[in-house]
């Protein structure tokens, strides 16, 4: 069968290795976009409801840019058929709604490092699903291998910030983040079957959009509101909703045309570069050693699980 443009331009490596870049940086980039949109909204550690109205609005947002921007493209707007609405609305319900309710009662009852280290986890599900869904996507020693090397990368890019208090373990917390890694792993193998018969494009900005409702609504119905608004505020929202427009984007395209394996592991590149980021935005040094040495730890990692040439003759 012959390959659309889309599928050669997604599926050729330098352009796998370069978009899978340009999301984990922008994923990356939310971690201190999010603290600093609590300090502008006003909204306490505690606030979980106040936090799904911020994050609602961010995805509702982010669902309403890349439908409108698809469907100037196509000069129509895009619309889900009817085949394709359950199939969307099953991967808003893990990737968005469920995911981040479950990510941000974890949040404030963790700390951001145990949060950074368990949420890694989700490239874990993702493999071991990938396992008995796909026959060509099967767990190997390569693939073990890199997990590995990605999720040491990720504890030493933490490692500055554990405690003793760190290796406890606490279920609303730790319990509820893992569950967040799990509902992310599902959501992005169901994705994957959804885009075999419908628009990556749509699938993104419908799931995103009605996940983002959802979160709005259930945030207001339990007493959320932004406490401040302001335009440096509303600017970060933005902002947000343009990042996760276009991370969300490339990334389930990625996933539709490339092994969901092969793509995940890029996800131990996301709490690093999260880590980075924050410490230039805190003017804090960035060239530490343990630093250097996750990225060094997380890309060998990547390189490892990609190391498939020789397995898929057996597949």
């Amino acid at each position: 069968m012959k390959m659309t443009r889309q599928e050669k331009i997604f599926t050729k490596p330098i352009n796998v290795l370069l978009l899978s870049l340009v999301c984990t940086i922008l994923w990356g980039s939310a971690f201190p976009s999010i603290k600093i949109g609590y300090q502008l909204f006003g909204l306490a550690t505690n606030d979980v409801s106040g936090k799904l109205v911020f994050a609602g609005l961010r995805f509702f947002i982010a669902g309403l840019l890349v439908i409108l921007i698809n469907s100037l493209q196509v000069k129509k707007l895009i619309m889900p058929e009817k085949t394709n609405i359950k199939g969307v609305l099953i991967v808003s319900f893990f990737q968005t709604i469920l995911e981040y309710i479950f990510f941000y009662i974890s949040m404030s009852h963790t700390t951001g490092v145990k949060g950074a280290i368990i949420d890694a986890s989700g490239f874990f599900f993702v493999v071991i699903l990938a396992h008995f869904f796909y026959k060509n996507d099967r767990f190997t020693l390569y693939k073990s291998t890199g997990c590995i090397l990605g999720f040491l990368g990720i504890i030493l890019v933490n490692i500055k910030g554990l405690s003793t208090a760190d290796f406890s373990f606490n279920f609303l917390g730790d319990g509820f983040m893992l569950f967040a890694a799990l509902f992310f792993a599902i959501g992005s193998l169901i994705s994957k079957n959804v885009c075999v018969k419908a628009e990556a494009t749509m699938v993104t900005g419908y799931q995103l959009g009605f996940g983002g409702f959802v979160l709005m609504i259930l945030g207001l119905a339990t007493g959320g509101t932004l406490k401040m608004i302001t335009l440096p505020g509303i600017l970060l929202l933005l902002y947000m909703a343009a990042l996760s427009a276009i991370s969300f984007t490339l990334w389930t395209i990625l996933s539709k045309y490339n092994k969901i394996s092969k793509i995940a592991v890029y996800n131990f590149l996301t709490p690093v570069f999260g880590t980075l980021l924050s410490s230039l935005f805190l003017g804090e040094n960035l060239l530490t050693w343990y630093n250097l040495m996750a990225l060094i730890l997380v890309c060998l990692g990547i390189y490892i699980v990609n190391l498939v040439k020789k397995e898929t003759v057996k597949n």
